[in-house]
């Protein structure tokens, strides 16, 4: 009996340790914070703000587009400075953020009013963005996008 009441006790003390550990990796507001970095990366390609984009991106970030074309964070932002990507409106539709230690990965929707190379891209958008955490800093190292049809 004493043996099964051990066992119980070291089952639950394992378990209490596991649920403290998932409650600590995501420190309060992280997921407000990581929402408001995506209004920021949104508002930024609007106005056509470099600087800021340039912090949202990390330098090894990579865009994997819906035509499978990869395009590097310089690609990106001389794109946006050349006027080639205009984003004229945006709304961002519900955003699911999920926080891993120093990794949080966003999925979320949008329906904008765009263009790519002189090409009308409007529409309803999904995407996916990989932060991570860097220098006390969060920073976009990864992101995919498709159109909804």
């Amino acid at each position: 009996m004493t043996r099964c009441l051990h066992v119980v006790l070291l089952v639950a003390a394992c378990f209490s340790l596991a649920g403290g550990q998932v409650k600590s990796q995501a420190p309060s507001g992280t997921v407000d914070d990581i929402k408001q970095l995506e209004r920021d990366w949104s508002n930024a390609q609007k106005t056509g703000d470099i600087d800021r984009l340039s912090q949202i991106l990390a330098d090894d970030w990579i865009g994997l587009g819906s035509d499978g074309v990869r395009s590097t964070k310089k690609q990106n932002l001389d794109t946006i400075r050349s006027g080639a990507n205009k984003l004229e409106s945006f709304e961002i539709g519900q955003m699911d953020v999920q926080v891993i230690g120093l990794v949080a990965i966003v999925q979320g929707s949008d329906t904008e009013k765009s263009s790519f190379n002189g090409k009308d891209t409007s529409g309803k958008w999904v995407w996916t963005d990989v932060f991570a955490m860097r220098d006390g800093k969060w920073q976009a190292v990864r992101s995919q996008f498709a159109m909804v049809n």
